[in-house]
């Protein structure tokens, strides 16, 4: 079976992203297995892969991390980084559609998993740039002052710190002509690249296997072992195998609660001037498409949005260059401020779903293989707790919390 029927193949960036030319960002891999058997094998070697094999490995167990490409060098490092606790989908529209306790969970769950980053890049000393940044939502078309107002309750409600600033406290304290905003701690930055380098390097060096260039293409169940097939010809089996691979997902996983769309973004030149505030903010709009901006520690603008429900519009040269510029433009409206011409434009695909929750777990119809998928906006923050519920069910316990996240 060749790859393309296995999973959905997919050019994950257009143009280049500025984390791309970071450096620390190299991870040595090798190009063919040494074994023909491990107890894990993880296929993706990006910031799923990287936190799932990092809460998977043990001593004196073998682990293969695997991908079709270079480590590292897929999505994650298309990402903007904005580690957010707050999801896409508001919690008060949340709650509608999968219940007051279920929607409470999951918000929970996302704020705990922000800190619980924090503690991993602390404890393996990783230099990814990680801070603590305040979340700013401001008001927008889908949601204004009256709806932020009831969102910034909602949240309180669920434990979850919010406070609601009107329009002359926004325009007082941030200059920002918005009828309201909802003013968030528990969200963070980081670089993606260097954050995923990083935990790979150190899960190979507590004796993981890494190799890069191997392609996929069969899977079966063969008792309780996983047996894969690679189009180089080998033949390996595991006692389970989790599937991160980003937007490249399994397609008898294919649904239409997921799909697949578009996303541009852009990083200024150094040394602009942006308002003292915004270094420690994060900044999001309550809009569809919505814009989402940061700065950097090398006083860089980084901002993103304009998302298009579209799976391949992403791979358009002319529509990089429009989005950006409108993306610019935004930015320098909302801030009151030139950014300049950006020095970094790109583009790619990411995996959305009905209630901008992941989908997280056991494959249904096979035994010990799993798969984390359907990201949006929170990709980092939702493969962490990917990782916690991966490693639980490989474990043979369970996370309080995978129901929230099933496939089905």
């Amino acid at each position: 079976m060749p790859i393309s029927e296995l999973t959905k193949e997919r050019d994950l960036r257009q143009s280049k992203p500025l984390w791309a030319d970071t450096p620390r960002i190299g991870v040595r891999s090798g190009t063919t297995p040494d074994a023909d058997r491990y107890d894990t094998i993880v296929v993706g070697a990006g910031i799923s892969g990287a936190l799932v094999a990092h809460a998977l490995h043990r001593p004196g167990q073998s682990m293969l991390v695997v991908d079709r490409s270079e480590p590292v060098m897929g999505s994650s490092v298309a990402s903007t980084a904005m580690i957010q606790h707050e999801i896409d989908t508001p919690l008060i529209e949340l709650r509608k559609m999968i219940g007051r306790h279920a929607a409470d969970r999951a918000w929970q769950r996302s704020a705990r998993a922000v800190l619980r980053l924090e503690e991993i890049v602390s404890s393996l000393g990783i230099s990814c740039g990680m801070a603590r940044k305040q979340a700013l939502y401001v008001a927008g078309d889908d949601m204004g002052s009256r709806a932020l107002k009831a969102e910034a309750a909602a949240r309180e409600e669920a434990g979850i710190a919010a406070r609601f600033l009107g329009p002359t406290e926004l325009r007082n304290d941030y200059a920002i002509e918005r009828t309201g905003a909802i003013l968030s701690d528990i969200s963070a930055s980081a670089n993606p690249a260097q954050l995923t380098a990083g935990l790979l390097r150190h899960t190979s060096g507590a004796g993981a296997e890494i190799v890069s260039h191997l392609e996929i293409t069969d899977l079966r169940n063969l008792g309780d072992e996983v047996v894969i097939a690679t189009a180089q010809g080998r033949i390996l089996s595991a006692r389970n195998v989790v599937f991160c691979t980003g937007y490249e997902f399994l397609k008898s996983l294919e649904s239409p609660k997921h799909k697949i769309i578009s996303t541009w973004a852009l990083a200024s030149a150094k040394g602009i001037d942006p308002p003292d505030w915004l270094k420690s903010h994060l900044v999001w709009e309550a809009s569809d498409p919505y814009l989402y901006l940061r700065t950097d520690r090398d006083g860089r603008l980084i901002a993103g949005g304009e998302d298009e429900d579209n799976p391949i519009s992403y791979q358009s040269k002319r529509k990089l260059a429009a989005k950006t510029e409108t993306i610019r433009s935004k930015v320098e409206k909302l801030l009151g401020i030139d950014i300049g011409e950006p020095e970094y434009r790109w583009a790619a695909a990411f995996g959305t779903t009905v209630t901008g929750l992941p989908l997280i777990g056991a494959v249904p119809g096979m035994r010990n293989v799993y798969a984390v998928m359907g990201f949006g906006g929170n990709g980092i923050t939702f493969s962490q707790i990917a990782a916690e519920i991966i490693a639980a069910a490989v474990n043979g316990g369970k996370d309080p919390d995978a129901d929230l996240f099933r496939f089905g």
